[in-house]
């Protein structure tokens, strides 16, 4: 059970005790979220200017005026602004709501337009939290996408960059072990000074099926009677599957998105490797609020805020974030098909 304390306490709710009481509550990210890829790094723009330098993307810092610049180098580069994503959600207390509330098991003593308060605020940090893990899997794939599920920008498209991909062939007779060293070569190839501890890839469930179903994995573990390890061939290792180079987790999160639709983050029959204990390939950028008060501050996460209504008939809640997830390396996250074996 987690324990929130009482964030509210005091005369009013300012943007700064709602915003603290938001970044407080249980994150729920999933599972690009835990492992931990893409760090949080605040910014005080709403934009952000990136470049490409042969196939790796940079970002460039902001300086007061008269301040000397960054200087390029004489490097193939491309130079392009981009606004980072406005993601504003909403929600009201009634006074509905807030009567009766003592009947839910309310201590004595504790405010009912707190506890009120705070249920609204974990479910809209639990959307704002979706919505991340959505970016941050469509980052991985090289793109960033809004709620609706349209593209904003295709990373790969706006700098000319190829996109990494391996056909493991499974209706072919090839050993898969060499697909997955193709992997891993491409990545230890364009790591370019960055460090890893490994290589992940999430799958989708038919491309964990093909794979743990293919000839020669099923040939790797036919007389493997050893304790140490899963053996796919007997055990359930959709949650992480080591062959050859690379760790195989089946991915089947979705996502309903702003139309009603549902998008699975993994498309079908796909997944997509990546090394995981890099330094500086992965992060989200956060943005300042759109309001007067965080002008000339650095972004933080989740920004909350209320306003009574003036007629008194309710209390309108008001979240949004601003974040920008981005693979600053591209070729390091490289797509897994299949051309054969459906």
């Amino acid at each position: 059970m987690t324990v929130i304390v009482n964030p509210f306490a005091g005369s009013g709710f300012t943007l700064a005790e709602m915003t603290a009481a938001i970044q407080q509550l249980p994150n729920r990210y999933g599972r690009v979220g835990e492992l931990g890829l893409f760090a949080p790094e605040p910014i005080s723009q709403r934009t952000v200017v990136i470049e490409s330098v042969d196939g790796e993307l940079r970002l460039l810092p902001s300086v007061q005026p008269g301040a000397p610049a960054t200087v390029g180098t004489s490097e193939q580069r491309t130079l392009r602004s981009f606004v980072v994503p406005h993601i504003p959600h909403n929600d009201v207390i009634l006074p509905a709501e807030v009567q009766g509330v003592r009947g839910f098991g309310l201590a004595a003593g504790e405010d009912p337009l707190v506890t009120v308060m705070t249920r609204k605020l974990a479910r809209m940090r639990a959307k704002h939290a979706q919505t991340l893990e959505y970016m941050r899997v469509n980052a991985l794939l090289g793109v960033t996408k809004d709620g609706a599920g349209q593209t904003i920008y295709d990373w790969h498209a706006e700098f000319g960059i190829a996109r990494a991909q391996v056909d493991f062939a499974f209706g072919g007779n090839e050993d898969i072990i060499t697909r997955c060293t193709q992997v891993a070569r491409h990545i230890e190839e364009h790591l370019k000074g960055e460090t890893m501890s490994g290589i992940h890839a999430l799958v989708s469930p038919e491309f964990f099926d093909a794979l743990v179903k293919h000839k020669s994995v099923k040939d790797a573990y036919a007389f493997h009677q050893g304790t140490a390890g899963a053996n796919p061939l007997r055990d359930d290792v959709r949650r992480g599957f080591r062959f050859g180079s690379i760790v195989f987790e089946e991915y089947f999160g979705t996502v309903t998105l702003a139309n009603g639709q549902t998008e699975r983050l993994i498309p079908a029959r796909e997944g997509v490797a990546f090394p995981l204990g890099t330094l500086d390939t992965f992060r989200t950028y956060f943005a300042p609020a759109n309001l007067m008060e965080a002008v000339g501050t650095y972004g933080q996460e989740l920004y909350a805020y209320q306003v009574p209504r003036q007629d008194g008939s309710g209390i309108d809640i008001y979240t949004q974030s601003n974040p920008l997830p981005i693979v600053k390396r591209p070729a390091l996250t490289v797509r897994l098909f299949s051309s054969t074996g459906w």
